[in-house]
């Protein structure tokens, strides 16, 4: 019985300290994995991005119009940088108190500028006229063409 109690104690213990990520905290926007809400719409876009970026990725691009790849370009653009940010709050919250706790404000500063300069990057790419993220994911994997530049001799 008194084992039992023990072992109750140590495990009551061990999730109450345990970390801050799926808990609710201060009212700060740069938290961006603060409370549950935030672990459900992270596992949200998880979910969206694990159906939707294949069916944009193999759809053929003669069918869609261009507004509306556009538009789903756009959208897999603002999901992919905002699963990105509160996934690295994640790693914030997480890892860095470990090294410096002090450092945790400029960590959720940094991770929010890279989620805007991410969302910036692909929304360019994704509104572009060279065929959005599709055209440039692709364009990896194609050959390049090579002009001939040499001066024909007569």
């Amino acid at each position: 019985m008194i084992r039992t109690r023990q072992t109750l104690s140590r495990v009551s213990h061990k999730i109450s300290t345990r970390s801050k990520s799926t808990t609710a905290s201060n009212s700060n926007p740069l938290e961006g994995d603060a409370g549950n809400i935030a672990t459900h719409i992270h596992h949200k876009m998880t979910t969206f991005l694990a159906v939707a970026t294949p069916i944009y990725f193999l759809s053929p691009t003669d069918s869609i119009p261009s507004a509306v790849e556009k538009s789903f370009g756009a959208l897999i653009a603002i999901n992919v940088s905002a699963h990105s940010w509160i996934g690295l709050n994640y790693v914030v919250t997480d890892y860095v108190p470990k090294v410096n706790k002090a450092m945790v404000g400029p960590a959720r500063i940094f991770t929010a500028g890279l989620g805007l300069l991410t969302l910036a990057g692909l929304g360019k790419i994704a509104v572009n006229d060279q065929g959005g993220i599709k055209g440039a994911v692709t364009g990896l994997w194609k050959k390049k063409e090579q002009k001939n530049d040499k001066l024909e001799t007569k």
